[in-house]
């Protein structure tokens, strides 16, 4: 290991994520990636899911003086794009649901540091007590024995209500696009409905939120379309590169439509 984050011989980058692409790495039993700015209160907000029985997410081990963060690695298999079939199956789906449900009831135990400068990027608009991860995608959950096991990467978790960290989740997971923008990365066959229902039923979702988790999907939907738009705007190269090879804003458009045209289906599917 060097001092102070610098890459020596023997430094395993780690794949996945677009914010932090190629400066993640891994030292033995430490990952060293950049450091979110409110880092210490997320540091401290890692350490209380700990003591509250969570230990599904990185442990904190220190900051480094070039504004890095080293924590735990946690071992297992992360899915990556295109995404395999064996992390797209039923029970893969619903421990996802499992394991988010673990981590919002250890975190309704922590005390969220109101005075932290928490990222705004995907955060819910509406608020809320909970400190939600706000990014739960395939390559940022950790699986053993084809079980979710953790959740990593946390620099966009900001306060909110759980069920749009399941919203969230439902995006990336059911997937809750439209089938042309499913088509790239997802394996073939994938029945939306059933598997929106699968993935409510692991969380444990009460009937309200279910009734309005398909309007929720819809708002997150639409605060992660902005997100784009501002990369896209600041002229971020790989926004503007995946923005382009994957179908520009008409695809954005067409998730919008899709969505909207298929609520009542999705909240019969999970209240039936």
């Amino acid at each position: 290991m060097t001092a102070e984050g610098g890459t020596a011989a023997g430094d395993e980058a780690l794949a996945g994520g677009m914010a932090n692409a190629g400066s993640v790495f891994r030292r033995g039993a430490l990952v060293d990636r950049p450091a979110p700015r409110n880092a210490r209160a997320l540091h401290a907000y890692l350490l209380a899911l700990r003591e509250h029985g969570f230990d599904g997410a990185p442990a904190p081990v220190g900051l480094t003086g070039d504004g890095r963060e080293q924590l735990s690695f946690v071992p297992g298999d992360v899915p990556l794009p295109p995404f395999a079939r064996w992390a797209m199956t039923g029970g893969a789906l619903a421990s996802v649901g499992s394991l988010l449900r673990r981590l919002h009831e250890a975190g309704a135990g922590v005390e969220v540091d109101t005075r932290a400068e928490w990222p705004g990027d995907l955060a819910d608009p509406e608020g809320g007590t909970t400190l939600c991860h706000n990014d739960v995608c395939p390559e940022n959950v950790v699986f053993r024995d084809g079980r979710a096991a953790a959740l990593i990467d946390f620099d966009l978790a900001a306060p909110g209500r759980p069920l749009w960290d399941v919203a969230m989740a439902a995006r990336y997971w059911v997937p809750l696009v439209d089938p042309s923008s499913a088509a790239a990365l997802y394996p073939s066959g994938l029945e939306v409905p059933a598997r929106l229902r699968i993935l409510a039923d692991g969380y444990g979702l009460s009937p309200q939120d279910r009734a309005e988790l398909p309007g929720v999907v819809e708002q997150a939907t639409e605060v992660c379309r902005s997100f784009v738009a501002r990369r896209v705007a600041d002229g971020d190269p790989l926004y503007l590169r995946a923005l382009a090879e994957r179908g520009g804003w008409e695809r954005w458009d067409r998730m919008r439509t899709w969505l909207a045209e298929r609520r009542e289906m999705f909240t019969d599917a999970l209240l039936d």
